[in-house]
């Protein structure tokens, strides 16, 4: 349903072939479920992504976004609309933003793979964390509301919401490296040095202490949707990485924008933070823990590691949907080959770990 916001942002193209579907079961799936409308639907997708693809539905005087598995062979545990369906519907009224779920369909014949429709919110989305044509001061504001959202999603009571069994408490750090692994080389078109280097290490060296939150697993500016004219989120987006996890890996998979370049995934390293409003990251870390009542993370470096490592088998697996023909972006190839310099990235977070430790 669309509420009175002006859209001032995400674009849409014409639905790619491979991806589109059959809109007269769509639209009897939506009469099923009590949507009703008149005239046919009218289908767009959204540009960018690089997973699941999302589409806009206009059903008569009503907009949903639809989000469904891409087709053809997927990665196991890849690509979960369902988990993201569940995580949404339980953090409404959490204080947590995320956009209304209004049906979850797991059967693939209507529309070829399980979809969701959600609520279509209007406002802002900031591809380039620089966020150009942005004042100063709104970037300040805009930044700190990020760092609030998070700290509040890292303190959503998971019992409380429904989701106790959202995942499994401890040892998330051991897991997901297991994972990533498994996901890196079913997915490796070719050896990357850095990441067998990444797979070794890790687990032998992962942070004593453990906590469990939920975890959103990607969140980025590009994932979050503002308020058109105010420094306010509506909706957090994609919540396809969501579980229960460590609050610490969930936090440094994010200030990892400000250890990698644009040029390397969308970041913000060697910009002019100061001139541009935006907090360092000294100050952006010490912002949450201020919220989350933490007086400094140890081992802060080995955080950033795991998931510079962690993307890196994530760019490789679009990669090598994008090889199979099977990819949501037009720009899959270009991402998923910068899954060798993220790798290196990590391994170079590694390498100034063990020089401080040794010097």
């Amino acid at each position: 349903m669309t509420t009175d916001l002006e859209l001032t942002a995400p674009t849409t193209r014409p639905v790619a072939a491979h991806q589109d579907f059959d809109r007269d079961a769509l639209a009897a799936y939506l009469r099923a479920e009590g949507r009703a409308f008149r005239g046919e639907l009218q289908v767009v997708q959204f540009a960018g992504g690089q997973s699941n693809p999302t589409y806009l539905v206009t059903a008569g005087a009503d907009r949903y976004v639809l989000r469904r598995k891409p087709p053809g062979a997927l990665l196991p545990s890849a690509h979960a609309v369902e988990r993201e369906y569940r995580i949404m519907r339980a953090l409404a009224g959490s204080g947590v933003p995320v956009p209304r779920v209004f049906a979850l369909c797991e059967d693939p014949s209507i529309i070829g793979t399980a979809f969701f429709l959600m609520e279509y919110v209007q406002g802002r989305v900031f591809w380039d964390a620089t966020l150009p044509g942005v004042a100063p001061a709104e970037r300040r504001v805009l930044y700190d509301e990020l760092n609030r959202v998070i700290a509040a999603l890292h303190a959503v009571d998971q019992a409380a919401v429904g989701l106790a069994d959202y995942g499994r408490a401890g040892t998330y750090l051991p897991r997901q490296i297991d994972r990533w692994t498994r996901q890196y080389r079913a997915a490796a078109t070719e050896p990357i040095d850095a990441m067998e280097r990444l797979i070794e290490w890790l687990p032998a060296n992962i942070p004593h202490g453990d906590e469990t939150t939920v975890v959103h697993g990607d969140y980025r500016i590009d994932n979050i949707i503002f308020h058109p004219t105010e420094p306010r989120i509506l909706a957090v987006l994609d919540w396809e990485l969501s579980t229960l996890g460590h609050p610490l890996a969930d936090f440094a998979y994010h200030v990892m924008t400000w250890r990698v370049t644009a040029d390397e995934f969308r970041g913000i390293k060697g910009a002019d933070l100061a001139q541009l409003g935006i907090p360092d990251e000294a100050a952006y870390v010490e912002a949450y823990c201020r919220r989350t009542g933490r007086i400094s993370i140890e081992d802060w470096d080995y955080y950033l590691a795991f998931n510079m490592f962690r993307m890196a088998a994530i760019l490789q697996g679009i990669l090598a949907r994008a090889i199979q023909g099977n990819a949501t972006s037009s720009e899959a190839i270009a991402t998923g080959q910068r899954a060798r310099p993220m790798a290196a990235a990590g391994w170079s977070q590694v390498e100034a770990m063990q020089a401080k430790q040794t010097s």
